[in-house]
This record gives C-alpha cells, structure tokens and sequence, in this order.
C-alpha cells in the first residue's frame, strides 16, 4: 500500500517543484497555469491523505521519498538537501566537513559499525582509534541496529563539539576489550595530495585525489618540490578521482598550458548557465611530457583535466575509459535551510566533444537509463587532428585492460575476513617495515588460509552456477541423455574446493592482505604505495615516458592513410 501511496505522489510531483525555483513565466501563459495547476494537485493529495488515509502519514518521510523520486527522473545528478543533510554537500563541494576523520564499515554477523580506516593526523588517529574497533555507544546512545549512515551522521558535527564514544577492540586472547574515548571534532579535510614521489629516471608522480576544496595550491606545492628533486617527466593519477571544482580543474590545466587557452564551455538554458573558462595565467612548464592515469572512476573535474590535456595535445592518457559524466551542478538555496544541487548546463572541452555518457533524456520501459552506445558518438579532433569522440567519458590513448578480480576475492572481502585478518596480525607486530619492503610472507599467509577455513567460509563459484543452468537448459531441449556422462566428469573437475582456491589465487589476495595491514601502520599514504608495487597502467605510463620518440609519436599530426 505503502508504495502505491508513493507512487501516486510521485506523478503529482514529476516536472513540478524543481523548475518552480528557477523560471518564472508571463501571466496567462500555459505552462505558467500547468504549473500552478499541479502544484495546487499535489497540496491537495498531501492535505487529503493527511486526513483520510487509514494510517498516519509522515509527511517528512513521504513527501521527502516524492521529491527524491521527481528528481530521480530527470538526470543522476540532480539532489536535494534538507537542513540536516548540508554536511554531506558542504563536503562535496569544500572537500571537508566537521567530524573524527575516519571511514567505517559495517560488520553483518555483529551488526554494528566499527572503524575500518582512521585518517593521519586527524581526531580518531590523535586518541588512538584502530581499525577494527567495534563502536558501541555516542554519548550513551547504542548503536545497535543502527546502519553505517545512521552511525555516521551521529559522528559528524560542528568543529569543537565534544562527545564521549564508547567501544570494543578486538585482543590477542580472541575476545573484546571495552574502551571509551572523549573526542572533540575537528575540520576535516580531504588530502587532496594523499602522495607524491620522484621515481626511476627522474619521473614525478602525483596522486589527485579530489578537486574539492582548493587542490590546485596543494598540486603546485608538489609540482615544484618534485621539479627540486630533478623531475624531468610526470605522472598524474586522476584514478578514482570523482571530480569537484570545475574552476580548479582549468587552474591545474593552465600550469602546463599557455595563458588564454580555452580549456572548457559550458552551455545551459539561462545566461548564467553559459560560460568559457581560459588559462589565465603563465604556466609552470610547458614542456615536461605527462602522462595521464585514468580508469572507470575518474569522473567529472577529472574529466575536464584529462579531456583538455588530450584534446590539446598536451598529456598521454593511459588506463580505461573515464566515468562521462559531462554535466555541471550548482547549489540552490531552498527554504527552510535546505539546498538543491541542480544540473544547469553540459560542459565541453576543447575539441567541442562533451562526455557524457549516461542518455538520461532516453528511459527505458522499467525507467532506468543506459549510456550513450559508441555507434551514436561523434568524431572530433584534437589540435594536431588526432580523432576524438564524444558521448562516453575520455577513451586513453593507451588502453590497459583492468584485471578481473577472482570471485573468492569478493567474497573474502565482504565477509571481512581480510580485514579481521589484519586485525589480528597488528596484535601480534607493534610495527613492520616501511611500505615499500612490507610484503605477506607464505608463513603469513598460511596462518590467513587457517582462519578462512575456521570460519566455515563459504562462497559462490561462477562457474558451478554456469554448469547448473547449463544442466537445466539440456534437460529441458533433451540433450542430457547423450551428455550426462560429459555432465558428471565436468561436476567433479568443478567440484569446490577451498584449499585449491586459496592457493590458486593467492598472488590476488595477498596483495589485499597487503594493503590492509600496510594502512594500519602508514594510513592512505601506506596504501597507494602498496597499490603501485604491481600496476600495470603505472607501468605503461613509465614506458611511455621513457621513450620519447614513441610519446611525440602519439601525440603528433596522424599520417594520413594511402
């Protein structure tokens, strides 16, 4: 009944509120009166289920799900913002919020949070808070039941707020040791440069993990101090970099562009909306070769700066095809402190492609949406004349293919085994060596194999649910009589085996166990040191760099085809 009720709301509301905040029409005019005519609908189907319906509404929770839902059926990127929610968006677009700095997870057979990542230098690393601490009680509140957003809003709060959180940490003896912290909020702030180093043959490396708040100053910083130390070619790893700040995305580009180069367009309904952005300073190095990191998670402000380098002829883009989110939000203040992030305009970078990938505007029968399928795109050319398309995110010039993760991974994960695992193992080493020289011994990894399976670990195999269907659809169309004897060989072949598959894919999952306990120790920095130990798209970047025929090679004038 429930979501009948809001289903009906819902078509009261679609194509209504949204547009009502921004345009106003002449008097008589139609669309003026359809607005005003639903807009009357709607207040009344909300008076009348307030009186009549047999159970008591909550007009927070229904008109809130109404509204989400009209916004869902315009573009992904349109939300709305009550009052208690405006930490969330000041954390979008400032990149810091008021908090204890630490991401948590949730634990399924305990149900309860507890902290799976506290962040260098902030409150919950400075009292001493470990990954792996179960979180019980906020200021004499349990926690119980209470899922990770629940659980997070309670730890988030204006900087220099106190509270007392109350937890248990796991020890050596396998029980639970009860702890309480009193912790003051602070500003935190996303690193924006969670690291930067000089590799082999004088090539920098910077990892760009946002560009909220202000990280153009922070990339400068880091820019100058790796050209110092003798860097003479760089690496910008924009992966996973979910955008931010368009304004600072063009300040990176202009640090190895010419002043006055167009970097981005935007085009919307209104004046306002409509705007070209140019470099509108003197760079910081017009020659140093770049290459680009990109995968499926660079997205938005990313885009731009890896778009306009390519369509510019300036960087190498190496890795998989970007997100394509080609649209710009801004904020809109609403009544009531509430504030809506609302897509005003499409972005286009040098070349005049934008990458949007996602054709919301064309809905399937069920309302969801796909993306813009590479036989519709567009081709468009760089300044050398290099073929460019749009519609779908940045396509590298150099593609490397992401390894696929074995299922058993997914499954170690989920159930946190990995993550327990390094809780244990940090019992046991107050320290170990830098990120660098850390690595799972197989004396390590033997004793992870023996707690997987004291867990009665279980987990789905592909490929057994491949066989399975496989057996049905030969049943039904009569073919399993002449096969069973094929059948049953290929059901002991796939037979599942735990001990098989730990070893099988332990060059997999050693390297996460790796990754977690080195993040125990040396925090975000720890991490990607880790992660770049064996990457592939790291390594294509490398060689690229080091071969500087091959790098002007790609990014010259293509010779024309006899």
């Amino acid at each position: 009944m429930k979501k009948l009720l809001n289903k009906r709301i819902i078509v009261g509301l679609v194509g209504v509120i949204a547009v009502v905040a921004f345009f106003s029409f002449k008097n008589g005019d139609d669309r003026n009166f359809q607005l005003a005519k639903n807009l009357d609908i709607f207040n009344a189907i909300v008076k009348e289920l307030d009186m009549f319906y047999v159970d008591t509404i909550d007009p927070n929770k229904t008109i809130r799900e109404g509204i989400d839902n009209m916004l869902l059926s315009l573009d992904p990127y349109t939300e709305y913002f009550p009052e208690e929610d405006q930490s969330e968006l000041e954390q979008m677009v400032k990149g810091s919020f008021g908090g204890i700095g630490s991401l948590i997870t949730y634990d399924v057979k305990m149900k309860r949070s507890m902290i799976a990542e506290p962040f260098e230098n902030t409150p919950a690393a400075k009292v001493g808070l470990k990954a792996g601490d179960i979180l019980l009680e906020i200021d004499g509140k349990d926690l119980a039941g209470k899922n990770n957003a629940e659980v997070s809003q309670m730890l988030r709060g204006e900087a220099g707020t106190s509270f007392k959180l109350k937890i248990e940490r796991p020890n050596e003896k396998g029980g639970r040791t009860p702890m309480e912290f009193d912790i003051v909020r602070e500003s935190i702030l996303t690193p924006p440069i969670p690291y930067s180093t000089l590799m082999e043959n004088n090539v920098g490396y910077i990892s760009l993990s946002t560009f909220s708040g202000n990280p153009s100053k922070d990339f400068k910083r880091a820019l100058l101090d790796l050209k110092k130390q003798g860097a003479t070619s760089l690496v910008i790893d924009l992966r996973n970099n979910g955008g931010g700040l368009l304004d600072e995305a063009v300040e990176i580009a202009n640090y190895f562009l010419p002043r006055g180069k167009v970097i981005v367009t935007t085009k919307g309904k209104i004046k306002q909306a409509s705007n070209t952005y140019k470099t509108l300073r003197e760079p910081l190095d017009l020659d140093i070769p770049i290459a680009v990191l990109v995968n499926s998670g660079t997205a938005s402000a990313s885009e731009i700066l890896s778009g306009s380098l390519q369509d510019l002829d300036r960087a190498v883009i190496v890795g998989n095809r970007t997100f394509g989110k080609g649209l710009v939000q801004v904020p809109r203040t609403l009544p009531y402190g509430g504030t809506m992030k609302v897509t005003t305009s499409k972005y286009y970078i040098p070349s005049g492609r934008c990458v949007q990938a996602i054709d919301y505007k064309h809905r399937n029968e069920d309302g969801s949406v796909g993306t813009i399928p590479d036989s519709l795109t567009k081709v468009f050319h760089t300044v050398a004349g290099r073929e460019v398309r749009d519609g779908g995110g940045v396509m590298p010039d150099i593609v490397v293919e992401q390894e696929k993760l074995p299922n058993i991974l997914y499954y170690l994960m989920r159930d946190n085994l990995i993550f327990n695992y390094a809780t244990q193992y940090c019992l046991k080493h107050p320290t170990i060596p830098s990120p660098e020289k850390f690595e799972v011994t197989d004396a390590d990894y033997e004793d992870f194999k023996a707690m997987v399976k004291k867990a009665d670990f279980k987990y789905d195999q592909q490929s057994e649910k491949i066989l399975k269907t496989l057996k049905e659809a030969a049943e039904f169309e009569g073919y399993m009589t002449d096969a069973s004897e094929e059948f049953t060989a290929l059901e002991k072949k796939l037979n599942h085996n735990l001990d098989r598959d730990l070893d099988y894919f332990s060059k997999d999952i050693k390297p996460m166990i790796a990754s977690e306990i080195i993040k125990r120790y040396y925090f975000q920095r720890g991490g990607i040191i880790q992660q770049l130990k064996d990457d592939n798209a790291l390594k294509a970047a490398l060689k690229i760099l080091n071969d500087q025929a091959k790098y002007k090679e790609i990014l010259s004038t293509p010779v024309a085809k006899k």
